[in-house]
């Protein structure tokens, strides 16, 4: 990454914690993927339960690799054997300690965009788990809130539909269809513009382009 981008990446990340903070929820900017993964172990303390959904971020900063080999209890459901097995950890990790997610879009006002198939990821960044942990990189930020929208249903979407290889219309164009297909990965649409109870939200914006 050229340095113009990592200074762009900086100021617009300074600007950011400031308005996640009025906000009422916590927020560090972190240069680079080894930074944020020690401050995300600083922030998830030792014996915690850990769960997460929709976390790429999470995983291409090494986070979920670590708590594995450490002393967490960590609610995996993609280490499930049977679908039962993968439908309880997703229930399970409703009451976890610590939850990781991503954003599908990041408004520089300090508002959250996310889309969901099932809900589960979702829901439990509203209620539930005590703590939840964001991991995102400074890639999700937008001018303004109508822009994340736009970002999560025409960019983060789509491209995650060529991971699922889904049958539905974005996969086949690469383009939102807004479609009501039986598949459709973009159910639910919620934006989180307030913490509360305060802090309960973390935010730990990296200077590199992590996720979709």
């Amino acid at each position: 990454m050229s340095e113009m981008k990592k200074l762009y990446y900086r100021k617009r990340g300074e600007i950011l914690v400031k308005n996640l903070k009025s906000r009422h929820f916590d927020a560090w900017y972190c240069e680079n993927a080894e930074e944020a993964l020690a401050k995300a172990l600083e922030l998830i303390p030792e014996g915690a339960s850990v769960s997460w959904g929709g976390a790429m971020s999470a995983q291409q900063i090494g986070l979920q690799a670590a708590l594995k080999d450490g002393n967490y209890a960590v609610i995996d459901r993609y280490a499930g054997q049977t679908q039962e097995e993968r439908d309880q950890a997703t229930k399970d990790a409703m009451f976890c300690d610590v939850y990781l997610t991503g954003a599908n879009g990041l408004s520089l006002d300090g508002q959250m965009v996310n889309i969901d198939g099932t809900g589960n990821r979702v829901a439990a960044t509203i209620f539930g788990p005590k703590t939840v942990l964001v991991i995102a990189g400074m890639n999700k930020v937008t001018d303004d809130l109508d822009s994340a929208l736009k970002r999560a249903r025409t960019v983060a979407a789509p491209m995650n539909q060529q991971r699922f290889q889904l049958p539905n219309p974005c996969t086949v164009t690469g383009t939102c269809a807004d479609c009501k297909s039986e598949t459709c990965i973009c159910n639910q649409i919620v934006i989180t513009r307030n913490c509360r109870p305060a802090g309960r939200i973390k935010f730990i914006l990296v200077g590199e382009e992590l996720g979709l």
